[in-house]
């Protein structure tokens, strides 16, 4: 491999794809959160004979308590240095895209079931948990790389970092390294030295 062909791949890795592995880890580890919880929660372990146990209670605390994992896992792991000073923002921001994917999710299912006619539970499957789950995902991610946690926003870390940088470069004096100071010190006339040398004291 060439010295180009590898700095081109440690680009791609450092700016693409080290995210896209984090993001996946997080995600994966958001999903198995969201599936123990619903089935918890439709078992009864919390308790029976109220609203949670529901389908739709079920589903919706387990997913909101993923959103909330997967917010904070990618936050403080996946893009750490990208993360935001103004966290409600960020979550703000965090959340509609995650609805977002959840919605190609549901249009994916709406597509086969009512306009395509695939109304088999295996059907329903492939579109929204394989389909639909691959396009969400893909949005999610570019979206949370190059929007919520753009390298662009303000208020991120790494560009206040890059600020703060900038502004001690124009507004400090830098300073001299032992050897830089004494390359700038000018040598001594030797002239000057001689004469003072040479010059014989007064009363002789």
């Amino acid at each position: 491999m060439t010295t180009a062909a590898g700095s081109v791949l440690a680009r791609i890795w450092h700016g693409l794809l080290a995210y896209a592995v984090k993001f996946g880890i997080v995600g994966l580890i958001g999903l198995v959160i969201d599936v123990t919880l619903f089935n918890l929660l439709r078992l009864g372990v919390f308790g029976d004979d109220h609203w949670a146990q529901s389908a739709i209670g079920a589903k919706t605390i387990s997913t909101s308590v993923a959103i909330v994992f997967n917010w904070l896992g990618n936050r403080y792991w996946t893009f750490r240095r990208h993360r935001r000073r103004n966290y409600v923002r960020e979550f703000a921001e965090y959340l509609i895209v995650s609805l977002g994917g959840m919605a190609i999710a549901l249009l994916c299912l709406w597509v086969s079931h009512h306009l395509l006619g695939f109304t088999t539970i295996v059907a329903d499957n492939i579109a929204t948990n394989v389909v639909g789950l691959a396009l969400g995902t893909a949005f999610r991610f570019l979206l949370y790389r190059y929007w919520v946690y753009g390298h662009h926003r303000a208020d991120g870390l790494s560009n206040l970092d890059r600020v703060e940088e900038a502004q001690r470069s124009l507004f400090e004096e830098p300073r001299l390294r032992p050897t830089d100071a004494a390359a700038a010190t000018p040598p001594p006339d030797p002239g000057s030295a001689g004469t003072t040398a040479g010059t014989p004291p007064r009363g002789s």
